[in-house]
């Protein structure tokens, strides 16, 4: 009787998988903290921001005021006219208007 239970145990081990372990775990540090520029703290020209709106899909992108802390833009999409300001330190759209014809 304890050769058949034996036996049997024996069969189950061979039939079962091996145990797989994780791979350890390793650090990884990201150095961003608040208020980090992610642009590399290169801020933008008026011209770079018209860029970026027309690959966007916008077209006939004209530059309204490029002074100061946002660019205002004017331009058309889909067959309406926008008004856009974008961050000129990061970039960013902050703001489309849709302007009456």
């Amino acid at each position: 009787m304890h050769r058949a239970i034996i036996a049997s145990l024996l069969a189950v081990l061979v039939a079962t998988p091996p145990v797989l372990v994780p791979a350890p775990a390793e650090a990884v540090t990201v150095n961003i903290q608040i208020g980090t520029n992610v642009s590399g703290g290169r801020s933008i020209s008026c011209e770079e921001g018209r860029r970026r709106l027309r690959n966007r899909g916008f077209r006939d992108v004209r530059a309204i005021d490029c002074r100061g802390r946002f660019f205002v833009y004017r331009a058309w999409r889909g067959g309406s006219r926008f008004e856009i300001a974008i961050n000129r330190h990061t970039g960013r759209v902050v703001d489309v208007r849709r302007l009456r014809r």
